[in-house]
């Protein structure tokens, strides 16, 4: 933190997605940091702590890390801080990771987590132990009441559930639990230019390892470049009709007829529009395409 910072009210989470569950708590510590006219500071950690502690194990990422930050900044968060999550840090006891990070570089006067939160080596601390710790260094604790799904009994707003619903390419269902669409961010490269060979030029993306892509499958979606959301026809899959075998997102962008090459871009996935088929002839394929365009232009324009 930077010198003269002075006391600050702290949440911490891996806060992936920054869904509907995460926004009621960043919504809670802003207020307590606004009642205590004190900064609030947001603690998130890369990479995953699961990467670390059980290597292979990285859950696919709902967002990626600079995207985060432009979410939490729109709730009022004052100071957004990475910790890098390493070996050492996983070997922390509760109280270490409570005195070293909480108090001797945040100066927390208090911390605000999700009531289902655990810290520390092998996750011995909890809310109950983060309070005792508190008692000790002076700072107050409050555990957050989880966020549950609307009319669905027992489900709470959940990163590991949104990934299932994306995995499953439920994309309507992953929005409602986000309060937006789920979006995929890549550079547009070179592909094997086949959809301008049949009339429709896709942009392809290339994405980041562990990038939470919906099931293989047509979307209706946007394609955000910039300040600009142009509505998408997008694939995502191996392209079976050509034998491809490497997953691939690829988005036609409609009524607009540009260069993306070497972009940043992103799609925001709004509705599935069917799964991913194999076609026994190119004729069969362009009318399938041609149905992907015409739902989607319904859907979004």
């Amino acid at each position: 933190m930077p010198p003269g910072w002075g006391r600050s009210v702290v949440t911490i989470g891996v806060f992936d997605g920054v869904h509907r569950g995460h926004q009621h708590l960043i919504t809670a510590a802003v207020a307590a940091g606004r009642a205590r006219t004190l900064p609030t500071v947001l603690i998130t950690f890369d990479p995953h702590p699961a990467e670390v502690v059980r290597p292979g194990s990285h859950p696919a990422r709902l967002t990626e890390l600079r995207r985060r930050a432009d979410l939490v900044a729109e709730f009022g968060v004052d100071a957004f801080l990475v910790l890098p999550f390493t070996t050492e840090m996983a070997r922390m006891s509760p109280g270490e990771f409570a005195h070293e990070v909480l108090v001797d570089r945040l100066h927390a006067a208090a911390v605000l987590v999700g009531r289902n939160f655990t810290f520390g080596h092998r996750a011995a601390g909890d809310v109950t132990v983060l309070a005792e710790l508190g008692r000790r260094f002076g700072f107050v604790v409050e555990g957050v009441e989880l966020t549950t799904a609307d009319g669905q009994d027992g489900v709470t707003y959940s990163s590991t559930y949104i990934r299932s619903c994306i995995d499953a390419g439920e994309v309507e269902a992953a929005a409602a639990a986000l309060g937006r669409p789920h979006r995929v961010e890549g550079v547009v490269v070179h592909g094997y230019r086949r959809g301008r060979q049949l009339g429709f030029p896709t942009a392809n993306i290339a994405t980041a390892p562990f990038t939470a892509l919906p099931a293989d499958g047509v979307y209706a979606g946007r394609f955000v470049l910039g300040d600009r959301r142009l509505p998408a026809a997008v694939s995502v899959g191996s392209n079976p009709t050509f034998s491809g075998t490497v997953r691939t997102v690829e988005a036609y962008v409609l009524d607009v007829d540009e260069d993306f090459y070497g972009h940043e871009v992103g799609i925001d996935f709004v509705a599935r529009l069917r799964g991913q088929e194999r076609y026994d002839d190119l004729d069969e394929l362009v009318t399938a395409i041609r149905d992907d365009v015409a739902r989607t232009r319904a859907l979004l324009i």
